[in-house]
Formats: C-alpha cells, sequence, structure tokens
C-alpha cells in the first residue's frame, strides 16, 4: 500500500514544485503569480507530508483527491506559462482573462483542504483526538461519499475497536438507507476492513460487520466481489467458533447473499457452512448434536438407522415401482416423538460401539467411561467436532434466533442446488425441520417449512436424491411427512403453502396405497383464499399426471374426496390462478379414469366442452392440447344422454 501510494503522489509533488519555479520567474501579473506560488508551496508541503505517512493513508480517497489536485496544478501551470511571455508581440497577443488567477488561486486552496482532510482522515484516533473532520471540498456535491470514506478509514486506521466498531455500524445505517450507497461502500473498498473486524472485532463489533456485509450483497455483481474477498472461510469460522449473538447475525448474512445471488452457494458448501449450520439446527432439537456427517466422511443419521435396521428394502426405481413412504395412517403426533427417540438410541448404541473399540486400546479412556454411562443408562452425548463451548448457556430468545437464522440460510442455501441438498439430507437435517416444524417458534417453522419445500423441489427433479433423501424406512422422510401432512390437515396458514407445495413435490414417491394425503389437498379446493386453491390444484396436478405411475389410482383418490364437484366449481367460478390449474387436474382425471359413474353424474363433459369455448382457456399451452384429448376419451366412455342427463 505505502510503494502505491508514494507513487500516486509523486507526480503532484513535482508539478507543484515546477509551478512554484515558474510562478517565481512570471514577467507578466507578478503580484497573482506570486499569490499561486505561495498557495502551490503550501499544497506541495501537505503532499510531502502524505508521503511520508503514506503506511497510514486510505487509498481510495487518496487516488480521488490527487487526481483532482493534478488537474488543478495542470491548469496552473499553463495559467503561469502565460505569463512568462517575454517580447512585446507575445505579450499582445497573449490574453489572460481576469477571473482565471482568482478561479485558480480558489481551485489551489480547495485541494489544500481536501489533502488536509486526508490526512485528518487517516490518522489515528489519538492523533485526531476526537477532532471533527467536517467535509473537504471534493465532497461538496456528494457528501455521502466522503462519510463513506471517513468510516472506512476508520476501519483501516488501526483505531481502538469499539470506534471501528462505530464506524461498521454507520456503514450499516448507509447500506441499509440506499442500495447505491452499498455500491459506494464496496467500491471505496470497505468489505476488507469489515472482514478483518469480523476476524478480529469484539462482540458488537462482529456484529455490525457481519450486518454490514450482509446487507452489501443486495445484487450479483455486489455478492461476487464479497465473496472473492473471502467472506466464505471467514463466515465459517465465526459458525465454528463465534459469539452465538454473532453466529446468527451471519447465518441472516448467509441468508442474504444466496438470496441475492445463488452461485456464492457452492463457495459457503465448500467451507464446511452446511455442517456447521445444521449443528446449530440440531442443538437441542434432536438429543445428539455432535455428529453430523457428510457422504464419504462419516455415516449420516438414518444411513446408520438404516443399517441398523431388520427392514432392509431393496431401492426400485419410484418411478416404476413406486415404493414410496409408508403409510402414514398409523402415524401419530406420539409416534413422531418415538420415531425421534428411537433415531437417536440407534445413534447411541453405533456410539457405544465406537467407545468400547477404543476402551480396549486404553481402559481408563473417556470411551470407557461413556461405555459405563450407557450401561448405566445415562447415553453419553458426544460433543467432539463442531465446537458447542458455552451455546448451552445462551439465553433461550439467543437459541431460538440462531435456530431461525440457520434454517433461514439452509433454506437459499438448498434453492434449487443439487450438491447442497444432497449434503442436507445426508445429515439430521431433514429430522430437525420435522421436530421444528411441530415445536418451534413462528419464524422457525416458517423457515424450516421454506428449507423443506427447496428440498423436495430439487429432489421432484432429480430421482436419485428423492429415493435417497425419502426411502420408505427413513425415520426422518416420515417424520418430516407425518408434520406436512399435520399442517396440512389443520390447515395452518402462515406454513400451509410451502408444506403444500412440499407434499406436491414429492408426489412421486408416494406408493399406491398411500392416499391419506389426497383427501386434506382436495379438501384445500372448498371456499379457500384463491392462491391456497391454486397450490392444491397444482400439487394434485402431480399427483394426477400422466408422468406419475400411480395416476390412475391417484385420480380415484381424487374422485373419492369429492374432488370433482370442487374442481367444477373452481373451473366455472374461479379466478384465472386457479382456474389453469383446475382445468387441467379435470382433464387428468377425465383422460386417466373416463369410465368413473362420477364423472358422468357430475357431467364433467359438459364443464369440458364449456372450457373448449374459453379463449383464455384453450390458449394456455398446458391447456391446448390435454383438454380435446381428455374430451374425446370421455366420449369413448360416457354416452351424451349419460352425461347429460
Amino acid at each position: 500500500m505505502s510503494s502505491i501510494v508514494k507513487e500516486i503522489l509523486a507526480s503532484p509533488i513535482q508539478m507543484a514544485d515546477q509551478v512554484s519555479k515558474m510562478a517565481e520567474e512570471a514577467q507578466n501579473f507578478r503580484q497573482e503569480c506570486l499569490e499561486v506560488k505561495s498557495k502551490t508551496e503550501k499544497l506541495a508541503g501537505l503532499l510531502r507530508q502524505a508521503a511520508r505517512n503514506s503506511n497510514d493513508l486510505y487509498e481510495r480517497p487518496t487516488r480521488r483527491i490527487i487526481d483532482d489536485t493534478e488537474q488543478v496544478l495542470d491548469k496552473a501551470l499553463v495559467l503561469i506559462t502565460k505569463c512568462r511571455a517575454n517580447g512585446l508581440i507575445k505579450r499582445l497577443f497573449t490574453i489572460i482573462p481576469a477571473t482565471a488567477f482568482r478561479k485558480t488561486s480558489m481551485q489551489l486552496e480547495n485541494s489544500v483542504g481536501d489533502v488536509q482532510w486526508l490526512l485528518r482522515v487517516s490518522a489515528s484516533a489519538d492523533e485526531r483526538d476526537d477532532e471533527y473532520l467536517g467535509l473537504p471540498p471534493i465532497a461538496a456535491n456528494e457528501p455521502i461519499l466522503c462519510l463513506i470514506w471517513e468510516q472506512v478509514a476508520i476501519l483501516l486506521s488501526g483505531a481502538s475497536l469499539d470506534d471501528r466498531s462505530d464506524a461498521a455500524a454507520s456503514l450499516v445505517s448507509l447500506a441499509r438507507d440506499n442500495d447505491r450507497y452499498g455500491k459506494l461502500i464496496i467500491e471505496e473498498g470497505g468489505v476488507p476492513p469489515l472482514l478483518k473486524l469480523l476476524k478480529e472485532g469484539q462482540m458488537e463489533g462482529q456484529e455490525n460487520a457481519a450486518r454490514a456485509i450482509g446487507l452489501l450483497g443486495k445484487d450479483p455483481e455486489s455478492v461476487e466481489h464479497i465473496v472473492n474477498a473471502g467472506v466464505c472461510s471467514v463466515f465459517a469460522k465465526i459458525l465454528k467458533d463465534g459469539h452465538m449473538k454473532v453466529q446468527t447475525v451471519v447465518a441472516w448474512a448467509i441468508s442474504e447473499l444466496c438470496a441475492n445471488h445463488p452461485k456464492c452457494q457452492d463457495h459457503f458448501s465448500q467451507n464446511n457452512a452446511i455442517r456447521l449450520l445444521v449443528s446449530h439446527l440440531a442443538f437441542e432439537t434432536i438429543q445428539e448434536h455432535s455428529k453430523y456427517a457428510i457422504a464419504n466422511k462419516h455415516k449420516s443419521l438414518h444411513t446408520l438407522v438404516l443399517e441398523s435396521n431388520a427392514q432392509n428394502v431393496h431401492d426400485e426405481d419410484d418411478d416404476h415401482k413406486h415404493i414410496g413412504i409408508n403409510q402414514l395412517g398409523a402415524t401419530t403426533g406420539t409416534q413422531m416423538q418415538n420415531v425421534v427417540s428411537n433415531t437417536m438410541a440407534m445413534k447411541a448404541i453405533a456410539q457405544g460401539n465406537n467407545a468400547t473399540a477404543t476402551a480396549i486400546g486404553n481402559p481408563n479412556s473417556t470411551a470407557t467411561n461413556a461405555k459405563k454411562q450407557q450401561q448405566s443408562g445415562a447415553p453419553h452425548v458426544s460433543i467432539a467436532g463442531t465446537s458447542i463451548k458455552g451455546r448451552e448457556f445462551e439465553d433461550p430468545l439467543t437459541k431460538a434466533e440462531m435456530k431461525a437464522m440457520a434454517a433461514r440460510a439452509l433454506w437459499q442455501l438448498a434453492r434449487g442446488n443439487l450438491t447442497v441438498c444432497r449434503s442436507i439430507t445426508e445429515s439430521r437435517a431433514l429430522l430437525c425441520f420435522a421436530v421444528l416444524l411441530e415445536k418451534g417458534p413462528e419464524d422457525v417453522q416458517s423457515y424450516s417449512a421454506m428449507a423443506l419445500m427447496e428440498i423436495t423441489a430439487v429432489s421432484e427433479q432429480h430421482s436419485e436424491l428423492r429415493r435417497s433423501a425419502f426411502k420408505p424406512t427413513s425415520p426422518a422422510a416420515k417424520a418430516v411427512l407425518e408434520q406436512l401432512l399435520k399442517v396440512i390437515e389443520n390447515e395452518q396458514i402462515d406454513l400451509l403453502i410451502p408444506c403444500i407445495r412440499s407434499v406436491g413435490n414429492l408426489a412421486r414417491t408416494f406408493r399406491a396405497t398411500e392416499t391419506r394425503l389426497i383427501a386434506p389437498l382436495v379438501k384445500l379446493l372448498d371456499e379457500r383464499e384463491a392462491h391456497v386453491c391454486m397450490e392444491a390444484a397444482i400439487a394434485l396436478n402431480k399427483f394426477a399426471c400422466t408422468d406419475n405411475y400411480l395416476h390412475e389410482n391417484h385420480c380415484n383418490a381424487i374422485i373419492d374426496a369429492g374432488g370433482a364437484k370442487h374442481l367444477i366449481q373452481l373451473v366455472y367460478f374461479g379466478e384465472q390462478m386457479v382456474q389453469m390449474p383446475s382445468v387441467t387436474l379435470l382433464c387428468y382425471i377425465a383422460l386417466h379414469v373416463p369410465k368413473s359413474e362420477t364423472l358422468a353424474q357430475e357431467e364433467v363433459l359438459i364443464v369440458l366442452e364449456w372450457c373448449t369455448k374459453q379463449a383464455h382457456l384453450v390458449d394456455d399451452h398446458n391447456i391446448e392440447q390435454l383438454l380435446p384429448e381428455a374430451k374425446s376419451r370421455l366420449e369413448l366412455y360416457q354416452s351424451r344422454g349419460r352425461g347429460f342427463r
């Protein structure tokens, strides 16, 4: 930095010396030239002082101020050169406006003020002695830029941690007020000192720094700059070893950066952010919280359970054999808790085996004590791996906020990312989401539901993930489905939409005998808010569509639940956003179960004929081909007389 600043300052110092020398030799306008010389020499002295203190100078305002100073000195040099005309003819034809010297003098005074401000703002807090810096002349047209320079300079100048924390708080206010200010903070080099404060500061300063970084990442370009500055590794270290209040803000910042630029998801994943966030999610959510596992490193939770389970079921292609989630009819809220308890018990057994193996080599080891505790009925909870020091002593509000932000971060990290979703589902996260969806505070429930929605959306597109994450013998998967069903049955409005979407995303997972999820979705078609009806219809479409191997079974289940009647009402009287998926669903039902007596009784053929005359329906690309085919197939199996009675 010192060499760069010295190089920046070299040229204006030389120019200032040249202006002073030429002003001394001027023949014309002698008094004015001496005044220019006086101000130029003062400026040169300040520039030399800046060069001596180059280690302390903040590069961004230095460049801006020196560029402007060079332009002023260049104009002064041109003016002084005109005053050196010796011949009579040259003097007659050299025109110098009366205002030229006054303007040059004012510009030199402004440059002096700018350099003085630069020296003050780059000085340490002790040297400034809390002096009010004011605004330099260069900031007259953009005072916010000067304020940003001042705060970033404090972060860079080695000031006290309290001063640096206050500076970070000021940047938070600026970034929150205006997106353009956030861009300026990034352009003026504000990210590296914020990351430095995050690593070195006290708790309040770290919180302010993390919050500022989260607010700065408002667009892909800004997030890219922040990631390139090394934010991922710094955030990962905080999530591992930092204070929980700081970790909460860091988790929020991760969610913000990923929301505004999903390409950074992989960078955070590569820095173990998934493992660390799941560890926070699992803390005090399930009994054991230290052995987070990722594929090819440790056994994951439901992998261990499956290996210990006597019922090993061979995975068939769910698109053809449709071995899906076991029936949920027998699963109650109490059984869901048993699922969690049994899962963690299986994990404890495995830990006991590991402890025994260690004890063979060292009878006095901690593992021996662990085994004794297990034998005496007191399961040992290992704290190896992710640091949890002090977490149990945090206040409940901080713990709840941490869980909420961890779930929020995992939600944004999972969006459309197969690698991240695979890491999440191979951990205990699904089990945690199920527990939190049932018992967590409102914001934790909401973010857990959103995270499940994104994971199931990716699972819908990737059969391998769908088979591994939602195996029929997986306790975590069964727990998740039970909670999704409970939300839909109870119509918890705040969680309803993401849970409906999650069930729809898993439509190809269920076996033929599993029909319990159909009726609650059909119920939502009846006299509900438009967006709820729409989501329910879209989810049911995924059960009834031709791509679903069990479409016929699901269509019959929809009819048995009274779906045909509700769909007819929505087709005729629903808003357009509801009408489209309702027509599509009615077409799938007519196409796949045209022999249904219920369809004849409800006169579905008349409804489809009416649809063919509605321009906005037949022009929709999803309905354009499906509607004539469904109508034709229904006509084959149901006479008009029977259908129209």
